[in-house]
């Protein structure tokens, strides 16, 4: 009967997102979303460890995702975008990407064709970090803006906290720096007001990338560690490990490699432990440049070979795009300059098709290389 199959999806719906908020709730203690969920009617599932939640996350993914799909009508809608919310994990972790977005592409239509502001501006969020996830920048920055452009609901903040910080992060990619150090200021002082930590540190981490790339060193290191001081206070495991990362990238570029390696490796064990196969990949990535910067380009080529092995099909083409051309430098470094153009051309597609700035570098590589072969 359609009325009885109506109420048992809406049992089943209001199990997973009770279930997933307590999921992301031993994630991310302190965290601010899972106090602005939707109620349910069920309590969910509850776990003994972080490990056993994260079996359930995963295993029930196929089946979370198409309750959302099936959750699209005005009774159910704001609890299934939730849902997605509170289990963003399939989608940065790469293990579920694909259907993450489908899934949240399909709430912001039904939260338009029904009107409704908040799930409009929720689903917009989940929908943009999955773009983000994938390398979608551009599409990242324009779910990211809409969040910011619809009316502001003073009882729902959260959207624009993330919104900022979204744009903070695509700001950071395309080399928009006094953008991103805006939008990410804009997203901690959001934070603050809410009382949220976690998000601050996150938003501290990425203005450390932004002081970074302005050539703000020291001012770079501080932050990180200042988010790291956040998330091991709050006992956060995963978020910590992304923090580690930021710390790794401001260390190997102020030249402390050793702290920036164990940094990194630390990151990297978490990683692993957690199934973020993104992150497990972007962190071989980056402890390959740090092997790079202290002159040891045969572990570098090792690192990020497996870097681009964890990655397949994940990440999007930007950061393979990235990976091969820290493998070229590596290569050519081990004297495998056959192999490193092979890469630095496949690197100059990748970024010529997508429009990057990364292009000007590797078209000036590939120009020296065979000005030196001529």
């Amino acid at each position: 009967d359609p009325e009885e199959r109506e109420l048992a999806l809406s049992r089943l719906l209001d199990f997973y997102l009770a279930t997933a908020a307590g999921v992301y709730a031993l994630e991310r203690p302190g965290d601010r979303l899972v106090d602005h969920l939707e109620p349910t009617g069920h309590t969910g599932l509850r776990f003994a460890n972080r490990h056993d939640a994260q079996d359930w996350l995963y295993s029930e993914a196929g089946a979370l995702l198409a309750c959302v799909c099936q959750s699209s009508g005005p009774e159910a809608l704001r609890r299934a975008i939730d849902l997605l919310w509170a289990a963003l994990d399939l989608a940065e972790s790469g293990a579920n990407s694909k259907q993450y977005e489908a899934a949240a592409s399909l709430m912001l239509d039904a939260a338009r064709a029904c009107g409704d502001l908040r799930a409009e501006r929720r689903a917009l969020v989940t929908l943009s970090n999955a773009h983000l996830g994938a390398g979608r920048f551009a599409q990242a920055d324009k779910e990211a803006r809409h969040v910011l452009e619809l009316s502001h609901d003073a009882h729902d903040p959260l959207p624009d906290c993330w919104a900022f910080n979204h744009r903070g992060v695509i700001a950071i990619y395309q080399s928009r720096h006094e953008d991103g150090e805006k939008y990410l200021t804009q997203a901690i002082e959001a934070f603050r007001t809410g009382e949220n930590l976690p998000g601050e540190a996150s938003s501290l981490c990425n203005l450390s990338r932004v002081h970074l790339a302005m050539g703000r060193t020291a001012s770079a290191v501080a932050l990180a560690r200042k988010g790291i001081d956040i998330y091991d206070s709050m006992g956060h495991s995963l978020r910590g490990a992304n923090a580690r990362y930021a710390l790794g990238i401001a260390l190997t570029r102020s030249g402390e490699l050793a702290e920036a390696t164990n940094s990194f490796l630390e990151a990297l064990e978490i990683f692993r432990d957690s199934r973020q196969r993104l992150w497990e990949g972007m962190t071989l990535f980056r402890l390959a440049e740090a092997d790079l910067a202290g002159d040891s380009p045969a572990q570098a080529a090792s690192k990020a070979e497996m870097a681009l092995t964890v990655l397949r099909g994940i990440g999007g083409e930007w950061r393979r795009g990235n990976v091969l051309t820290v493998l070229g430098h590596a290569l050519g470094g081990i004297g495998q300059s056959g192999r490193a153009l092979v890469c630095w051309r496949e690197a100059l597609a990748i970024y010529e098709d997508l429009g990057s700035d990364e292009a000007a570098d590797v078209r000036r590589l590939l120009m020296r290389v065979n000005a030196e072969q001529a």
